[in-house]
């Protein structure tokens, strides 16, 4: 196992949650909503924040693949889980734990926006912005993120440390 350095605490990731929680309610007040969680490791951050948004969206679950068992992104994403949801005439909020390169992200999004739905926007805990490499806004940012590979909070490492309550950098 290697070392773990803090990041962020479950304070601070309990407070962000409620704090993106009512921008989202404000966003889709009256409007119909489907949030998708995109799995794994989007699981605990989405459960959070599902549990407290008063604006009563559906939920359902999606499931890609880009980084295989290492640190970085293959390039290559591979679709594992589809929504169950018509998302038709719906606002579409994608709930994600990490946007790094935003590859994974765009091609998500653009799949998701040709299926008749009013509006596709992302909601992410972790914003690593300055990796970038593609033009894409996470529209509900929790934390930005400069470097480093991180666990915890539903992320992991070779399906390892999921069940942290915080946010940790791996360092070799």
């Amino acid at each position: 196992m290697s070392p773990l350095t803090p990041v962020i605490g479950p304070e601070a990731i309990e407070a962000r949650v409620r704090g993106l929680a009512r921008e989202i309610d404000a966003h889709y007040r009256g409007e119909p909503l489907v949030c998708v969680c995109v799995l794994k490791g989007a699981f605990m951050f989405f459960a959070d924040l599902v549990r407290h948004l008063q604006c009563g969206p559906e939920l359902d679950f999606i499931r890609l693949a880009s980084y295989g068992g290492g640190t970085s992104s293959t390039g290559k994403v591979r679709f594992m889980h589809d929504v169950e949801t018509s998302l038709e005439g719906k606002h579409v909020l994608v709930v994600d734990d990490i946007v790094d390169s935003g590859r994974s992200m765009e091609y998500l999004l653009n799949i998701l926006s040709r299926r008749g739905t009013l509006s596709v926007k992302l909601c992410a805990l972790l914003d690593k912005f300055e990796r970038r490499e593609v033009e894409l806004k996470v529209d509900f940012p929790g934390f930005p993120l400069k470097e480093g590979f991180v666990v915890g909070y539903g992320m992991d490492y070779g399906e390892h440390y999921r069940e942290l309550p915080g946010v940790f950098e791996v360092k070799p």
